[in-house]
């Protein structure tokens, strides 16, 4: 199985719009957290037709509205701060911020854990557990990123916007 893992979008539509066209082959996207204004759900949603799991970042401030948008679509699932997933085979953690994702990935319950906040692209190992930033779609503090998994060979691919 393909995932496309992305994060930090921070409203611009534009690189998420170059982002959502390169992730097409993967079979679900997982999204670690801040959309922003709650419009950037929609649009990663009407994007991306396969199943999608989000979580909330610390910049996503209208959650009830991004709670509203994520029902009217089948596909998305909004697990709030946390998710706790099984994907082609793994068990796979998501959440915002590396300071909760690291004892996470520490624990050993999971293969592999997701994560964003701080911008910074990185793939690492942590023990047995994939430990991966896919870096921001934004574009801000460098080039835009993020990161197809698969879970059969447990390789990452970083994709550049």
């Amino acid at each position: 199985m393909k995932l496309a893992v992305m994060s930090d979008v921070h409203d611009n539509i534009w690189n998420l719009e170059k982002a959502l066209k390169k992730a097409r082959s993967a079979d679900a996207l997982i999204f670690c957290g801040d959309f922003c204004a709650p419009f950037t759900l929609k649009q990663i949603a009407e994007g991306f037709e396969k199943p999608i799991h989000v979580v909330f970042g610390n910049n996503d401030g209208d959650k009830f509205l991004l709670s509203n948008i994520a029902s009217g679509f089948d596909h998305v699932t909004l697990h709030g701060d946390f998710a706790d997933l099984d994907l082609g085979g793994l068990k796979i953690a998501v959440n915002h911020y590396p300071e909760i994702a690291e004892p996470i990935a520490a624990s050993g319950r999971y293969d592999a854990v997701f994560y964003g906040h701080n911008h910074i692209h990185k793939i690492d190992r942590i023990d047995e557990c994939d430990f991966i930033n896919p870096g921001e779609v934004m574009g801000r503090f460098g080039n835009p990123t993020f990161v197809m998994y698969d879970t059969t060979q447990r390789q990452a691919e970083t994709i550049k916007i």
